[in-house]
């Protein structure tokens, strides 16, 4: 007998997810979070550096950056600026009209 389910991938569902105006909203409202996320996340896989030598670095907890990179705990700019700093690197933060997407 074949297998006839069809598997998707995120971005499948998520293509799928935007077409519905609310969802989208939303999703474009949460994007600077989920693109400074992605950023911690990649910048200490770069440097081969785990949650605990992170936190070792700037003093927040292993169990906090781990919520923090799964998008459970909100964190102020402070603490932004802190987990950069860890990082060897810097937060830039723009204002952009509304009406103008970069």
């Amino acid at each position: 007998m074949i297998d006839k389910r069809v598997e998707y991938s995120f971005e499948d569902d998520l293509k799928e997810s935007l077409k519905n105006p609310e969802f989208k909203k939303v999703y474009d409202e949460l994007e600077p979070e989920f693109t400074f996320i992605q950023a911690l996340i990649d910048a200490r896989r770069e440097q081969g550096m785990t949650q605990k030598e992170l936190a070792k670095r700037t003093g927040i907890d292993q169990s906090d950056i781990s919520k923090i990179e799964h998008g459970k705990l909100n964190i102020s700019f402070k603490t932004m600026r802190k987990l950069a700093h860890g990082l060897g690197k810097t937060v830039q933060i723009q204002l952009i009209d509304e009406k103008v997407k970069v």
